[in-house]
Formats: C-alpha cells, structure tokens, sequence
C-alpha cells in the first residue's frame, strides 16, 4: 500500500481536469488523459520537475503557496481544497487530529432525536471506520434484507461491501461503491487513526487486490451526495439518492440519508416500508 497519499490525490485530480475547464486547446493526438504535466505546472507556475516530485511523493512539504496555486489551477472545489490541506498537514509528523486511539460508538440523544424525525426515510449515523451504529425503521427495512444487519449494530459497512458475496448482488454498481467506500476510509491523515489502519489491514487480507489496488488507487475524498442503484431482495431495482451530514468534529460521525431517486423507487420504498402511497417523494439533484 502506497503512502504517497498526497501525490496520488493530485496526478488524479490533474487526470480528470479537462484543457477545456482551464482554457487549453485540446489539439490533436492527445494521449494524456486530462492535464499533461507541463500544463499544470504553467498555469501554477511551478517547474515540471518539481510538480513530478510532489506526485511521485520525492517532495511532501509544499508551501501553502504551491498548494494555492495548484488548487486554483486546476479548479479545485471548497471539498476538494480542504481535503488538499490535511494531506498536507497530515504529512508532517508530530501531531493529530484524534482526540482518542479509539473509535466513537456513542451517539448523542439529540442526534437519536433527530434520528427519529427522518423517519420513515432510511438513515442510519455511521462513525468513522464505516459502522452503522443507530438507524431509522425505514434504514432497517431498507438493508436488513441484504444482510448489513445481520450481526447486529454496530455494523461495519466496508467489510460487509468487501467480504459479503451478498453486496454485489445488491449493488449492481459494486465497482463504483467500492471506489467510494475506500474513498471515505481513506478521508484525512487516515494513517494516525490506529483503529481505520487495522480495519484497513484486515480488508487487505480478507478482501485481496480489490480492496490492496484501491487504497493505492482511490484518493481519499467521498462524496457528500449522489445517486446509487440497488437490487433488493424483496422490493426490486432501486435507485436511491444519498445526502451526507457531518456531525461535530467530537463526534466524528455523520448521518447518513437515502432518499428516493425516482418515482418507481418512491412507490417501491413506500410497499416496503409499509407507509401509505406518498410518504416518501422522489427527489432529484
């Protein structure tokens, strides 16, 4: 598993940023996916040898004036900037961001509360090794029939995704779901939390090279929203809109919203969870 966290966080962003999101011709006979080198470095003002450096980890100490320049350059949104910065920092020993070695399976009675309004929705608070640790009824109904459940709470989503032959029936995208799941495991200086790199040890050798070639691969940044597709067992193709709400930096949890993405995931939803037609409206965006 590369350490290299910060140089791969960059060569990935620089291969998906298009000549035309920068002002560059595209030209002829373009092999390079996204941004070459030369490009980035110009527009950054840095040499090319040494924006080589920083992705091939030989330099771990940008300037805030480097990282500036390379997040203007190519774009970068508020998530993606922020997440640039704690790689950064995360690079420098000496200090971190854990108040505990030890991850928090408490949840706050005001945040059970707020819970409990998002019924009939499925929700579920998740910390930070991916453990479902309080869900809504609708969440239970949701996941219960795949199997996510069934050892009871708190249960650790990764390795359920990584280990269960169960999760690539469910997730017909089980590609793009495991990209992601590495994606929030890998979230921060993930290396100073010894709890996500023992759970990141135990998946490399329970899960083999999907779970090894994705932590080298995936950089650490999930998103906040999107739409998933699942297979249901009981209710049948889903697709389903996902919203992710951080709690405080104590609790380091977040909530988890799956909302539906369509009219016939909304009809469908409403059959399984047993509420009246309606109860659940299809959102979008």
């Amino acid at each position: 598993m590369s350490d290299n966290d910060l140089g791969a966080f960059l060569r990935g962003l620089r291969e998906k940023v298009t000549p035309a999101q920068v002002g560059l011709p595209t030209g002829p006979r373009r092999r390079t996916p996204g941004l070459r080198r030369a490009e980035l470095a110009t527009l950054a003002g840095v040499s090319v040898e040494y924006l080589t450096r920083l992705e091939q980890g030989r330099d771990r100490h940008p300037s805030a004036a480097v990282l500036t320049a390379l997040a203007e350059s190519m774009g970068m949104t508020p998530s993606q900037r922020v997440h640039l910065h704690r790689l950064a920092k995360g690079a420098e020993p000496g200090f971190s961001c854990n108040g505990s070695p030890h991850p928090n399976r408490t949840v706050r009675p005001a945040v059970r509360a707020l819970l409990d309004q998002l019924e009939p929705a499925p929700a579920a608070v998740l910390n930070r090794l991916g453990e479902v640790l309080a869900c809504t009824d609708g969440y239970r109904r949701l996941v219960g029939p795949t199997g996510q459940l069934d050892a009871g709470l708190p249960a650790n989503f990764p390795r359920y995704l990584f280990t269960d032959p169960r999760a690539r029936l469910a997730y017909p995208d089980w590609e793009h779901k495991a990209d992601k799941t590495v994606a929030t495991l890998k979230q921060g200086p993930y290396r100073s939390n010894p709890m996500v790199v023992s759970l990141i040890e135990e998946l490399t050798l329970t899960a083999g090279r999907e779970f090894a070639d994705r932590m080298t691969s995936v950089a650490g940044l999930p998103d906040d929203s999107g739409v998933t597709r699942m297979n249901h067992p009981e209710a049948g193709p889903l697709r389903l809109a996902y919203e992710r709400l951080e709690l405080s930096a104590d609790d380091d949890q977040h909530i988890l919203v799956d909302l539906p993405a369509d009219a016939a995931t909304a009809a469908a939803l409403d059959a399984l969870i047993g509420r009246r037609p309606g109860g659940l409206r299809a959102v979008s965006g």
